[in-house]
């Protein structure tokens, strides 16, 4: 590897250390963690109000419904839209668009009143979701490697705060100053916290430009919104209708377009290779299970809270009395949040994440069995938030370990929206189980208590199955990067290209790895199909570089990166092959054909030796080929068998001879 001069004019980052340097941490994770808050109050303002809704907008129960299915596929769809656009376009600007956004839907139901404006309104209020993973990814580039485990615990535990916080307060407003108030309280508070965005949160100077992906934004989204939709309205218009089945056509037919498509744009909106990681992919699904036990916990235990006394088992509370009894649960995840800061520093991302949802487990196993009493309900929902509040501080953790820097963003988007299908689909096991096991009581239909324990002995299943996923994630013997947790706003990212020998093009995506003299990682990144990288420094220094892909030795290298470079050329000049020469009674032949297959018989290549009998083939996959030999006067054949392996292989093959 040769390390080139700098070809382009840098232009200092957003966000410098010299512009974050007066800052307040404290200040900074406050209003990133009020933003989240606010933002995961949207999903839950209308939940207590479900009941009210027809009336309040003169419309049928399925036709309100809307107003809270629009939120949940908007947030849905726009998470990975407005993550990736953070990667790209700078993190603090979609924070203060997803505040616009959700500000501007508030206003609107606030003033409109009708169905078509509040659910309008309600959609643009789906945006605001996506800014937590956003919000996560400024925390680690740009506070101190000290303060990141805190502030990543409390951001990402404000998916649930919001949640269990924002019942209690909608039925408060609804109660004593009317619907209108719910959405001129958001209104207020998103203008407060996007001025306080604006003034007080550094832009993050980790930004990787390139072009947008417009065809494969659509595909997933139309994917996403048709699979959500089967989930939060496959109740209402039968599993097995025309709807449910059409739906589910769409997705399947999007995302088998989508995912060669992602497989070959240079910015795709998910990279897939980078998901499909193990850490990574388990992770995400991991985050599944965990987020449907938690949506079970606050919404099972509300209305269980809420059932009439006549059920035998329900305690008649309010809607506010029954969000209020939810309190202790949002405010154990907030308390625990230093905590899951500290158990992220000693033990890791993985052995937190999986404590957290061993904790949910064995949580709702008590809760099966504690029904008799309100204090009880609480006891148990709390004890779940705990764990909820310790697995989902991890989860953004174990990401960022495992994706490249300038990915932190989207990576954290798309794991966000794998807790967000765990919540919708919640949703409709829960109202699928407590509607098929109902009884009467004083002449109306409820949900017995068998149902509630039902709810939790799955919710107990898939906080266990999150823990056996976890169990496979690779130990590392070094917990996690510095560089993964905190760049303390200090990094610059630098571009280059993998430029093979002779100018040839790369025919595979190649990986870059950049460390520290000492062993300490910095960055790694995965090539586009023109071979074109990003790697985040952070700062001058001397730095280990190495570069490999498929077919080419790899290349390491020690560079010195000054202030001012921003571009890094890397050239692989040795390509691995499967060599050899053909040979009878010991002496070359020339002019032979040779033939190489599969040995499942396809045929790959052919080529022809050389006047030393020597023939060359670019190295194939390591596997096992069949190599044939055809000598220069066709009378003679020879095939022998050859294990391909990555480092190259060379044979010697005996035409007319044993």
């Amino acid at each position: 590897m040769a390390s080139s001069a700098p070809v382009a004019t840098p232009v200092p980052p957003q966000g410098s250390p010299r512009r974050t340097a007066g800052r307040s941490t404290n200040v900074v994770i406050a209003v990133l963690a009020l933003a989240g808050m606010l933002a995961s109050l949207q999903t839950t303002l209308v939940v207590p109000l479900i009941p009210d809704l027809p009336e309040i907008l003169d419309v049928g129960p399925t036709t309100a419904s809307w107003a809270v299915t629009v939120t949940i596929l908007t947030g849905a769809v726009a998470t990975p839209i407005v993550s990736r656009l953070a990667d790209m376009v700078g993190k603090r600007r979609m924070v203060v668009v997803a505040l616009v956004t959700m500000t501007a839907g508030s206003v609107l139901v606030a003033v409109g009143g009708g169905f078509v404006t509040t659910v309008v309104g309600r959609g643009l209020q789906g945006f605001a979701p996506s800014l937590i993973p956003v919000g996560i990814s400024i925390m680690r580039d740009s506070l101190p490697r000290e303060r990141v485990g805190f502030a990543v615990a409390l951001m990402s535990a404000t998916l649930g705060i919001g949640m269990a916080l924002g019942l209690p307060l909608s039925g408060v407003l609804y109660g004593h100053f009317g619907f209108d108030s719910i959405f001129w309280v958001a209104a207020i508070g998103g203008v407060l916290l996007t001025v306080a965005v604006l003034r007080l949160v550094p832009e993050s100077s980790v930004r990787t430009p390139g072009r947008f992906d417009y065809v494969g934004a659509v595909l997933f989204s139309l994917a996403l919104a048709s699979v959500l939709l089967v989930i939060s309205k496959g109740g209402d218009w039968g599993w097995g209708s025309r709807g449910v089945a059409g739906l589910l056509c769409v997705s399947f037919l999007a995302l088998l377009v989508w995912f060669p498509y992602e497989l070959r744009v240079n910015d795709p909106i998910v990279d897939l290779r980078t998901a499909a990681r193990r850490p990574v992919l388990l992770t995400n699904i991991a985050s599944i299970g965990v987020a449907f036990a938690l949506f079970v916990n606050l919404l099972a235990s509300g209305q269980q809270l809420q059932m009439p006394t006549a059920t035998g088992y329900g305690f008649g509370l309010t809607v506010t009395q029954a969000g209020l009894a939810m309190m202790p649960a949002g405010l154990a995840m907030v308390f625990l949040s230093p905590v899951s800061g500290r158990m992220l520093e000693r033990l890791g991302g993985r052995v937190t994440l999986l404590m957290g949802a061993g904790i949910m487990s064995v949580s709702y196993l008590f809760r099966v069995f504690a029904t008799g009493s309100v204090a009880e309900v609480v006891i148990g929902s709390s004890l779940v938030g705990i764990g909820a509040a310790v697995s989902f501080a991890a989860m953004p953790t174990l990401i960022m370990a495992h994706v490249p820097i300038t990915e932190s963003a989207s990576a954290n988007g798309l794991n966000s929206l794998m807790r967000a299908i765990g919540g919708s689909t919640s949703s409709a096991v829960l109202a699928a189980v407590l509607s098929s096991v109902s009884a009467t009581a004083a002449g109306e239909a409820f949900p017995t208590l068998a149902a509630f324990e039902d709810m939790y002995w799955i919710s107990a299943a898939t906080s266990l199955l999150a823990v056996v996923l976890v169990a496979f994630i690779p130990t590392r013997r070094r917990r996690i990067p510095s560089a993964a947790v905190s760049g303390a706003g200090g990094e610059t990212v630098v571009h280059g290209r993998i430029l093979p020998r002779g100018g040839r093009v790369l025919e595979h995506a190649a990986i870059v790895t950049v460390t520290q003299l000492d062993g300490e990682p910095v960055d790694w990144a995965r090539t586009d199909n023109d071979g074109r990288y990003s790697v985040a420094l952070p700062g001058s220094g001397r730095y280990l570089v190495v570069a490999n892909t498929r077919g080419w030795s790899p290349r390491a290298e020690v560079l010195d990166f000054r202030e001012g470079d921003m571009e890094l050329h890397v050239e692989l000049t040795e390509e691995l092959a499967l060599t050899g020469v053909a040979v009878r009674l010991g002496v070359p032949i020339c002019r032979s054909l040779v033939l190489l297959h599969q040995g499942t018989g396809e045929f790959v290549a052919r080529e022809q030796t050389d006047e030393h009998g020597q023939f060359r083939f670019p190295l194939p996959p390591a596997g096992a080929y069949i190599l044939t030999v055809v000598d220069e006067f066709g009378q003679q054949a020879h095939s022998r068998k050859v294990v391909v392996t990555a480092l190259g292989t060379h044979i010697v093959i005996e035409v007319g001879g044993p």
